[in-house]
């Protein structure tokens, strides 16, 4: 690229930065910037017969001042002529501009597009190579469909400069990623294949990066790179480093490219051809050779530069999976990495070498590495490496060394960071399961996993246990002594007192011999935990207490007494009383013979896949390395015992199918207490007070009991329909045009409002739209306010607000129509009234359409209402909170998220979020300080749904475990999705 002489320096710009950086104060600055603004406005104005050298200086300026931060609506005429100067510096300038400024949608796009095919077609190297770097930089679909058809043409032309065809490769690139349908090789398939054969590296360094990409979805029609892509890595691997000095990096020749090489073959099956195979598996051994060698240099970038030749090359190993000699060296390799100084190395080998376990060729070798992953998952400081190390042993485990790893991760559990446990749960429930052969141990296994991380074990996993016991005979004594020692420690689980009373209930006979476990002692020993317990476990005790009868005659009349009693037969609870009550009637009426019918052992389970196996397929954590597809491709074992879909409660003793509460039911038990927050009608209504200023003044008339707007309920209709659906009308040519689109970044948009409801919703170059809202049980107002940015005046200006697919039926909103003029400058507002008729989860479309400039701008958003925004603050003592939090424990009603921070976790920023979120932050509520409890009810026409949160921040991982249990399954999943972008 040609060197900028001295005459080129321009003055003016150099004393103008030196102005705005002596400025003291913001003030300052800006008053500067007009000036000078208003200075080039008025050369670009008066002056037509401005030199080129002053369009690039003025043209700059702007472009630093938009880079500042401020607006800049003139000046890319002037930039578009600079596109048709021969000089580079100005046609440098020119472009420059256009990539940073210049919108897809703008009217010069057509001028621009001129300019660049004129500067295509110059055969100008420099010239070509501005052009291309702005076709990549603006990158539209409207660039894809000018020149996609022009730059194949140049990237294999035999005239083209080497550094055009670097430019041409990586801005067809660019193209193909955005617009993929318009690029389309068909002739130039071969001939750009062959560029990996160019003799100048940097051309084919850029040609691999889209042969690259274009092979990922077409392979077909690339094969043909294979053997080329072989034959220039065996070049570049058997080269010195003095052999490319211009692409050696720190003694590694072309490092880069070697790994986009390697990448490129991972596309690709292994080579039929003998020859090209066996020239790439001299390759790969001459890479696992060079990684024994000595370092030639101290520096870590020439460890960096081998060490991403080496992992590159062992992940196309991995991927032909065909050659045993060098998958073996291969984690030998990474055996080495695993007590590396280095985290990342030890981090990369963990997770290559998961993979390598599922190989039949080096599952061995990997096996051999056993102690140092153990080692790793106890003493690594990364929670990241420690992840890695148990999902290795997951891997590596067969019926050899099963015991050995599932104790080890049941010793990694009492210490494990708590977003992980539950996937740790799992793996190690399916390893107890698969490769027991003493059913004893396996039993062992999962009481102990309940005893250290009950909280974790879900219900797929207890489930399990039960059908193992009832299909094996040979293990439900064993089981049923078992679980009895294990429910007689002080603090003993939930999960625990379920799993005891299934098997005490069902096999309890079995230990009734021994003093120690009589039937009066298993009896006594149950029900000391069920004022403990939620309600659907102590449903499932109240089924133990009657299988007791029929197992135990002896203990009939104690068992009688407890059902009769107050607490059981005038519960609360509707399924605990019926239970109850049928349970006491069966007892005393049924004779021996029909108890013993009714009551018999519950039979095998059909066998079926494991519960387990499928929820960890279908799990998605943090650390997830592709185990569960390791799974299918594991040649040892099978399911011991079958699965099974159904659970246990799909029989007599359904005990955790607890009644589901009616959607109208008093969840939160506030039905009945006035609303809170309500306020007087009065002048101090914050409705009113919130939109004195922006908002039109309300009737007294107008405002009710609560001091919310009635014209919310009851629209006001008058003789020029001032209230109507949708917006006013449009005109002949926005008609012409259907609503565009949401933009991209509309869901981000959305995002921002889910805790507040006042800010600035969308802004670009044009226009700026501001919120204002407020919301009183299931009614709602929102001020939109649209500004003018520009000086240019706004036409035909319409709004249209949508609600798609379902949220017809759930949401109702009303507008008023908007002035069909917007001034430059000028702000105009407009009222929405919104009703939420029934729980929703997708968002009301605004359209807006105006034209500037005689140009139609047409874009659409997401309006910021969401669920939350209906919300009643409930405020509950902690005894009420958690009596609560047990009625809501069907699976359905909760929805539960561990995640990442995403911002600063400020005690003062979550409080205010979680009150922005419309509940109720509840103080001294939870166990634990460092916790967050919410309570509220979000109001809908229709009906009201109870809602209970609890967030558990974790502030040395820098992480949160969100938990929502509401009365609506829908509900919870939609609160659930919206707060976990918040924190």
């Amino acid at each position: 690229m040609p060197a900028v002489s001295k005459g080129d320096g321009m003055r003016g710009l150099a004393v103008f930065i030196s102005d705005i950086r002596n400025c003291k104060s913001k003030e300052a600055e800006i008053k500067r910037i007009n000036k000078e603004l208003a200075n080039i406005r008025s050369k670009f104005k008066g002056d037509k017969a401005l030199d080129g050298y002053s369009k690039k200086k003025y043209v700059c300026k702007l472009l630093f001042i938009f880079l500042l931060g401020h607006d800049i609506d003139f000046g890319h005429m002037e930039a578009v002529n600079l596109l048709s100067s021969n000089k580079y510096t100005e046609k440098q300038i020119g472009y420059l501009f256009i990539s940073v400024l210049v919108n897809s949608n703008s009217e010069l796009i057509r001028l621009i597009n001129n300019a660049i095919k004129n500067d295509l077609s110059s055969r100008n190297p420099t010239f070509m190579c501005l052009a291309l770097h702005c076709i990549a930089n603006v990158g539209s679909r409207e660039m894809a469909e000018a020149f996609a058809s022009e730059i194949p043409r140049i990237l294999v032309a035999g005239d083209t400069m080497d550094s055009v065809k670097q430019s041409a490769a990586l801005c067809l690139l660019r193209l193909y990623k955005t617009s993929p349908d318009l690029v389309l090789m068909g002739e130039w398939t071969s001939r750009v294949v062959h560029l990996l054969n160019d003799q100048h590296m940097g051309v084919v360094t850029a040609a691999i990066s889209l042969i690259t990409c274009l092979s990922q979805k077409n392979p077909d029609e690339f094969k043909t790179c294979v053997s080329l892509a072989v034959s220039r890595l065996s070049r570049i691997v058997s080269s010195a480093s003095t052999d490319l000095q211009d692409y050696t990096y720190y003694f590694v020749p072309a490092p880069w490219l070697s790994c986009k090489l390697l990448r490129l073959l991972q596309c690709y099956p292994p080579p039929e051809d003998g020859a090209v195979k066996g020239r790439l598996v001299e390759c790969l051994e001459t890479i696992l050779n060079k990684a024994q060698e000595p370092p030639k240099s101290k520096k870590v970038q020439h460890s960096n530069a081998k060490n991403a030749i080496l992992f590159e090359a062992i992940s196309l190993i991995i991927h032909y999976d065909s050659e045993p000699n060098l998958l073996v060296r291969a984690c030998n390799q990474l055996g080495q990495f695993l007590q590396h100084r280095e985290t990342n190395l030890r981090y990369l080998a963990l997770e290559s070498m998961c993979t390598l376990a599922s190989s039949e060729f080096s599952h061995e070798a990997v096996k051999t590495h056993i102690e140092t992953v153990i080692n790793a998952l106890k003493t690594e400081r990364d929670v990241s490496v420690r992840q890695r190390a148990a999902d290795l042993l997951y891997a590596m485990c067969d019926r050899s060394n099963a015991k050995q790893i599932v104790a080890e991760m049941l010793s990694y559990l009492e210490t494990a960071d708590y977003s992980i446990r539950e996937e740790m749960v799992l793996k190690v429930a399916i390893l107890a399961e698969k490769y027991a052969v003493d059913y004893s141990w396996y039993v062992d296994t999962i009481l102990n996993l309940i005893r250290i991380a009950g909280d974790y074990v879900s219900e797929e996993v207890w489930y399990r246990v039960i059908q193992i016991v009832i299909n094996r005979d040979d293990v439900q004594g064993y089981a049923a002594k078992t679980v009895f020692e294990a429910l007689q420690a002080p603090a003993c689980h939930e999960n625990m007192v379920k799993v005891g009373g299934y098997i005490l209930g069902e096999f309890g006979n079995l230990i009734a011999g021994d003093p120690r476990s009589s039937p009066l002692v298993q009896f006594n020993l149950l029900h000391s935990k069920f004022h403990l317990c939620s309600v659907p476990t102590r449903a499932l005790l109240l089924s133990a207490y009657i299988k007791f009868i029929n197992l135990f005659p002896e203990t009939k009349v104690t068992i009688q007494e407890v059902l009769r009693c107050d607490s059981q037969i005038r519960n609360s609870d509707v399924e605990l009383q019926q239970r109850a009550v049928e349970y006491l009637k069966l007892s005393s009426i049924a004779s021996t013979d029909v108890l013993a019918t009714v009551l018999e052992e519950m039979p095998p389970f059909p066998e079926r896949e494991s519960s387990i196996l499928a929820k960890l397929k279908k799990k998605k954590g943090p650390g997830a390395v592709s185990v569960t597809d390791l799974e299918d491709s594991k040649r040892e074992g099978g399911e011991v015992n079958g699965g099974s879909d159904r659970t246990p409660d799909t029989a007599a003793m359904a005990a955790s199918n607890a009644s589901t509460p009616s959607p109208s039911a008093d969840l939160l038990g506030i039905r009945s207490a006035a609303p809170i927050g309500a306020a007087p009608a009065s002048s101090g209504s914050l409705l009113v007070d919130v939109f004195s200023e922006a908002g039109p003044a309300a009737p007294a008339s107008a405002v009710n009991d609560d001091g919310f707007l009635r014209d919310l309920e009851q629209p006001i209709e008058t003789s020029d329909s001032l209230l109507v659906e949708g917006s006013g009308d449009l005109d002949s040519a926005s008609q012409s045009e259907d609503p565009a689109p949401p933009l991209s970044e509309a869901d981000e948009l959305l995002n921002k409002f889910v805790c507040k409801n006042n800010g600035v919703l969308f802004e670009n170059q044009l226009l700026q739209i501001g919120i204002k809202s407020e919301y009183r049980q299931n009614l709602g107002r929102m001020y939109l306010f649209y500004g003018n940015k520009t000086s240019v005046q706004f036409a035909s200006f319409t709004t249209t607000v949508t609600c798609p697919g379902e949220l017809q039926s759930q949401l109702n909103v009303q507008t008023k129509p908007v002035e069909p003029l917007v001034e430059g400058g000028a702000q105009i507002q407009q009222v929405l009234n919104i009703e939420c008729l029934t729980d929703f989860s997708d968002a009301p479309l605004l359209n807006i359409k105006f034209r500037y400039g005689g140009a139609l701008q047409n874009l659409t958003l997401k309006m910021p209402v969401t669920i939350n925004k209906f919300f009643q603050p409930t405020e509950m003592t902690s005894h009420d909170f958690f009596q609560r939090w047990k009625q809501l424990s069907q699976p359905q009603q909760e929805a539960q998220k561990i995640f990442k921070a995403n911002h600063s976790m400020d005690t003062e920023i979550l409080k205010a979020k979680l009150l922005g979120l419309g509940t109720a932050l509840l103080d001294n509520v939870d166990p634990n300080p460092e916790n967050y409890v919410c309570a509220g009810v979000i109001q809908t026409k229709n009906q009201q749904v109870g809602c209970l949160l609890r967030l558990e921040p974790n502030a040395q991982a820098q992480m949160y475990r969100l938990t929502l249990r509401c009365s609506k399954d829908s509900v919870s999943r939609r609160l659930c999705e919206l707060l976990a972008q918040q924190f």
